[in-house]
């Protein structure tokens, strides 16, 4: 999964259709299909575990691409985080991309009232204005930079909002904001800069799909939620 890091540049009225992590308290489970030109690769996962103010979402993905039949890019991944009272207490994630591990400790400290971050990429304090980049959550357009889940890297951010647009996903229609997600910093290696496409589920505020090309058109499309 490609580093994601944005900053709020969005119209008011739309965040006034979004809500805070209480969205998810009736959540179970997400289910994202992961496309790569138009072949399903991958997927990823979210479980929910809520008990009274305490939420627990674990993370589960895996994707796999293949060129005349050689693997060419791979990743495997699985994470935790911990959020109470709609505060993130905690995040763990551990992946194997390539061949290479990464790992990400992520733990509020209450005496500096920030998170300390031990990953692969990363080792040091982030304010907690900063949001976990996972696709469970549209709280993602909302803040001015984030930090990576599967490194543990801090990236600022730029989301810009598109318009209103309707898509179809596996036969069902759905009402949208569409939001193109950017580095800020334009100079990275192509690698690490962001070009995103996000649409939100006008309804339910959750992110319906997002888009991207490197090596190829990717597509992480929600197929099912309870």
């Amino acid at each position: 999964m490609k580093k994601i890091f944005f900053l709020f540049i969005f119209n008011f009225y739309s965040i006034s259709t979004f809500a805070h992590i209480g969205h998810c308290n009736n959540l179970k489970q997400i289910e994202i299909e992961i496309l790569r030109n138009g072949e399903i690769i991958g997927y990823n996962y979210y479980f929910f575990k809520n008990e009274q103010d305490q939420t627990i979402i674990t993370n589960q993905f895996k994707f796999e691409v293949k060129i005349l039949g050689k693997t060419a890019f791979e990743a495997e991944g699985y994470g935790e985080e911990t959020h109470i009272s709609d505060k993130l207490i905690s995040y763990k994630s551990k992946t194997i991309k390539n061949k290479k591990n990464k790992f990400v400790n992520l733990n509020y400290n209450p005496k500096t009232n920030k998170y300390d971050i031990e990953g692969s990429s990363y080792v040091g304090e982030a304010s907690l204005e900063n949001v976990v980049g996972n696709w469970w959550s549209h709280k993602i357009l909302q803040a001015n930079s984030q930090i990576s889940p599967i490194s543990g890297s801090i990236k600022e951010q730029v989301v810009t909002f598109i318009g209103k647009e309707k898509i179809n996903l596996y036969g069902i229609d759905y009402e949208t904001e569409r939001f193109k997600l950017s580095s800020k910093n334009n100079q990275l290696p192509e690698d690490e800069r962001l070009n995103f496409d996000i649409w939100i589920d006008k309804k339910t505020s959750m992110i319906l799909k997002v888009s991207y090309s490197y090596l190829g058109e990717w597509e992480y499309r929600l197929k099912f939620f309870e």
